[in-house]
């Protein structure tokens, strides 16, 4: 029995739920990441006993899924989109909004599929718009294609922002500090295709890049579907 199947126990002294304890464990990995969560720190945060928390949840991995799910009700559309390229694009802005703001959700990304409600809306949401466009199994493709776009840039941007944190050098920072050594390396060279880049390549910000990429990634699927 999942964690969606299995019902909260009765109501006891000082008022517990699901809720109130996820609440809790987001909050724990927005300040500190996923290391700061256990249950014995959300028992803590709760002024609790941690014996109390499993009575609602058997292990951390069940808190976590509740969390992603928590987090999938921040991406799911208000409205029913209009198109397929309209809910994908909009799928994948919103699950990057959500992730810089819970970077944690990054490390979570991926694997298994979430099976929470919110979850489960959100693919819903999606799928439906491709409703009568394609075969069901070149549609699960697309999806499946724009998903590892998503989960692979959002990483890569976590990744930019925690590493200017423990270095405490921006990326610009870092990378003029790390230009003398790329200036001798290239002057061997045995980097030609690297000096291209680094002396006319055009730099974006973070922004920009997802953009870019995610219209390559629909273009793509556009050429598919058709």
């Amino acid at each position: 029995m999942t964690v969606w199947d299995r019902p909260e126990p009765p109501t006891r002294p000082a008022p517990l739920d699901r809720e109130r304890i996820v609440a809790a464990a987001v909050t724990l990995a927005d300040e500190g990441g996923l290391e700061a969560v256990s249950l014995r720190k959300v028992a803590a945060r709760l002024d609790v006993g941690p014996m109390r928390l499993y009575g609602y949840i058997s292990t951390k991995e069940e808190l976590f899924d509740l969390m992603v799910d928590e987090v999938y009700a921040e991406i799911l559309p208000g409205e029913r989109p209009g198109d397929w390229r309209e809910a994908l694009r909009g799928h994948a802005g919103r699950t990057r909004r959500a992730a810089l703001r819970h970077e944690w959700l990054a490390d979570l990304l991926g694997g298994r599929p979430a099976l929470g409600p919110n979850a489960l809306a959100v693919s819903e949401a999606t799928l439906s718009t491709f409703d009568g466009l394609a075969d069901i199994d070149v549609v699960m493709r697309a999806v499946e294609t724009v998903s590892a776009y998503l989960t692979g840039a959002i990483r890569r941007e976590i990744a930019d922002l925690r590493a200017e944190r423990a270095t405490g050098l921006s990326k610009y920072e870092w990378q003029r500090a790390s230009g003398p050594h790329v200036t001798r390396m290239l002057a061997t060279g045995r980097f030609p295709a690297l000096a291209r880049l680094v002396h006319d390549g055009t730099e974006v910000d973070a922004e920009t890049s997802f953009s870019t990429g995610l219209d390559w990634i629909l273009d793509a699927v556009a050429a598919k579907l058709t």
